[in-house]
């Protein structure tokens, strides 16, 4: 729903604030975690949490990149499945 109420097609409004208007404690988390301009919508979401953001980011940054027998490249397409199936951009 969109803030008025009024429904969307299909599609979730969830308030946000972009990486040029955050301050406090959402611009330091928007610098921990490296977002200069812009910032992918999963991370954006979250920006009225900060905390919850920069946990997401650090869980998002060991999944992708840490030591598992996983490669890099099984893991993206792990998530270019599991997207789809969910009807999700990735």
């Amino acid at each position: 729903m969109q803030p008025d109420g009024e429904k969307t097609d299909g599609i979730a409004w969830i308030r946000h604030v972009d990486p040029k208007s955050a301050d406090g404690k959402l611009a330091e988390a928007y610098e921990q975690i490296g977002v200069r301009d812009r910032v992918a919508a999963i991370l954006g979401v979250q920006s009225l949490h900060p905390e919850a953001m920069a946990a997401h980011s650090k869980h998002y940054r060991e999944i992708m990149f840490g030591d598992t027998p996983l490669t890099r490249t099984e893991r993206e397409a792990i998530a270019v499945v599991v997207s789809a199936l969910n009807d999700c951009f990735y």
